[in-house]
């Protein structure tokens, strides 16, 4: 399991919160077939994120039990998860690399 920490403030409000990330990814990238990375514009996606993706849609989950589960509110959860459906979209739509951080 691991822990992802975020240090600071963000738009000069309460420092963040640690959120749980409870699965080993082992990919970095994912990227349109035949099309070299580096012709690639490239979407970060954050662990955070992709674990909001994962309890919700693989495991099932509704967004109160996955927010406790990250150890956040069910706004900052649903936040985050707009954040990489946005983005995931994005990707797909224009045919951009997904990193994923």
């Amino acid at each position: 399991m691991n822990n992802l920490k975020k240090q600071g403030k963000g738009c000069g409000g309460r420092p963040r919160r640690c959120r749980q990330i409870q699965f080993q990814h082992q990919s970095n990238f994912y990227k349109p077939q035949g099309v070299p990375l580096r012709n690639l514009e490239t979407i970060t996606l954050s662990l955070e994120e992709l674990e909001a993706l994962r309890l919700k849609n693989i495991e099932n989950k509704n967004q109160n039990e996955c927010a406790k589960i990250m150890k956040t509110s069910q706004s900052t959860f649903q936040r985050i998860l707009s954040e990489a459906y946005q983005k995931i979209s994005i990707a797909l739509v224009e045919g951009k690399a997904i990193q994923i951080t």
